[in-house]
């Protein structure tokens, strides 16, 4: 199978759907759970009752606590591989805190290596709530230039949309979208509303508000053809983006 000349597979444009209907939505450790309550609870709320009309498998990052232990094993000289699995169990925290507090209303912490078990958890009237890191761990791929995992938590949003067929990707963070520019370092600079993968990355930003790897993934993707970023400081935006609006930025495979 590793030969040029052999065409196994290349044509097939169509895959299974196993949950056609889900919406992953991605929350951000660093945008959203390292701001305590005051942004994680309302944005829970509306989570909470947005359950019943919509299908959601919600993925939870890591945030400042997976650059505290990045830096501690690049300074001990860590491998990658041993930097993602130590990355992953901070994901793993905070699935855990999210479970717990969405636990009253049918939230329940699934394994990425049980993501098999969500249609059968849906139609349980159940919410799995799943760590963003994917299980590539200690073989996870080495990194051009850096020994810091490509794979990391939007990432395994997008890869978990991708193998479930699911119906929507989107990714929770705090700005409004995508801009030209970081808005905290330039407050002028222009929200991209919609751009499409191979523009984004032939832009070669500095600063992107999500993971290259999503992107780059994106191209060549089956099922999720467009990523929506949003911004889950603000009520509102979710039930938006779920009803298939664009409150931030679309970012399309094409």
């Amino acid at each position: 199978m590793v030969r040029k000349s052999l065409e196994y597979g290349e044509h097939q444009e169509r895959t299974v759907r196993i949950a056609p209907n889900l919406n992953v939505i991605k929350i951000g450790g660093h945008g959203t759970v390292d701001f305590g309550s005051t942004v994680l609870l309302p944005l829970l709320d509306e989570i909470r009752q947005l359950k019943e009309q919509y299908e959601m498998l919600v993925v939870v990052g890591g945030g400042v606590r997976v650059r505290h232990v990045m830096d501690i094993g690049i300074d001990l000289g860590m491998p990658t591989g041993i930097l993602a699995e130590l990355t992953g169990d901070v994901s793993t925290q905070n699935t855990k805190m999210v479970a717990a507090l969405l636990a009253q209303d049918g939230g329940i912490r699934v394994e990425v290596t049980e993501i098999m078990d969500i249609p059968m958890l849906m139609k349980m009237g159940l919410l799995p709530i799943m760590a963003g890191t994917p299980p590539y761990s200690y073989f996870e791929e080495p990194s051009p230039g850096s020994v810091i995992p490509q794979h990391r938590t939007d990432t395994g949003a997008f890869l978990a949309a991708e193998v479930i067929g699911a119906k929507t990707c989107t990714l929770l963070k705090n700005v409004d979208g995508l801009f030209t520019e970081n808005p905290f370092v330039n407050p002028e600079a222009d929200l991209i509303k919609k751009i499409s993968a191979e523009e984004l990355l032939d832009l070669n930003m500095d600063d992107m508000v999500l993971e290259r790897k999503v992107v780059e993934l994106l191209v060549n993707a089956k099922n999720i053809r467009e990523v929506r970023i949003i911004n889950g400081h603000t009520r509102g935006t979710l039930e938006s983006a779920l009803k298939g609006e664009n409150p931030g930025t679309i970012i399309t495979a094409e």
